[in-house]
């Protein structure tokens, strides 16, 4: 039960990790809303220090121009703690929040397109 990106599992893992909800693009003829087809995924660490930013950053160079990816994230709505494989998905730049004490605090990950069963 690991988050990966790539085949790579990440290294600290995250200290939390969040489903976003989808946004509505619109309302249909029986006024129900019509949702974005697929989901995001939001990785946070709480702290980070600068070498481990650091190689999540160079991580994130060796893949963010190899397009879409393969990444293990924890299952959506499901009544138990485990982890699947989405395909397909696209990883953003590492957001380093703010500068704390010698440390990054609240790096995020943020990973679209992401294709759920439900």
């Amino acid at each position: 039960m690991t988050y990966k990106i790539g085949g790579t599992e990440l290294d600290p893992q995250p200290t939390t990790g969040r489903w976003i909800s989808r946004r509505t693009t619109g309302i249909d003829g029986n006024g129900r809303p019509i949702y974005e087809p697929t989901r995001k995924f939001e990785i946070q660490w709480g702290l980070l220090n600068p070498e481990e930013y650091d190689d999540m950053q160079d991580h994130w160079l060796s893949i963010g121009a190899t397009g879409s990816l393969v990444v293990d994230l924890p299952m959506y709505t499901t009544g138990t703690y485990t982890f699947q494989s989405y395909t397909g998905c696209y990883v953003y730049e590492p957001d380093p929040g703010e500068f704390f004490s010698g440390h990054y605090k609240n790096v995020k990950l943020l990973i679209t397109n992401v294709v759920t069963p439900k």
